[in-house]
């Protein structure tokens, strides 16, 4: 199987969405959200499970190396703008910090485990939008 780190981060981006599913209420928490606002904050972090789901199962199941580098491609440019979205939300300079960090970290997580499987592959498409 080719892609392995692609497809373990696939894996746990899956579990993140299986999370959000089970406790949509993290992400109005994380957020420090205000509690007439956390009903909004549930649904977005169910769309986010059901987007992460769905991407994360061509990252793992793909039969062939450009489904997984497009999905892992999908993953960073979620992650990168879920990032911008909620920081631009929040006043909060710590909650916004707190949320780049997790978005932009797992954002490059995602870029290193693809660069390094294109690498392993060598077929040089590693973080290349095309």
């Amino acid at each position: 199987m080719t892609y392995k780190l692609s497809r373990l981060m696939s894996t746990a981006t899956a579990g993140y969405g299986v999370f959000a599913l089970a406790q949509p209420a993290h992400l109005g928490k994380a957020v420090e959200a205000p509690s007439s606002e956390m009903g909004a904050w549930e649904v977005l972090a169910r769309t986010y499970a059901v987007r992460d789901l769905a991407i994360s199962s061509f990252g793992m199941f793909g039969r062939s190396g450009r489904t997984v580098r497009t999905a892992m491609k999908l993953r960073i440019l979620n992650d990168v703008g879920d990032g911008l979205v909620l920081a631009a939300r929040t006043s909060d300079p710590d909650v916004r910090q707190k949320v780049l960090a997790v978005t932009m970290g797992w954002a490059a997580l995602n870029a290193v485990a693809l660069a390094v499987d294109s690498r392993r592959n060598d077929d040089g498409s590693s973080l290349s939008l095309r």
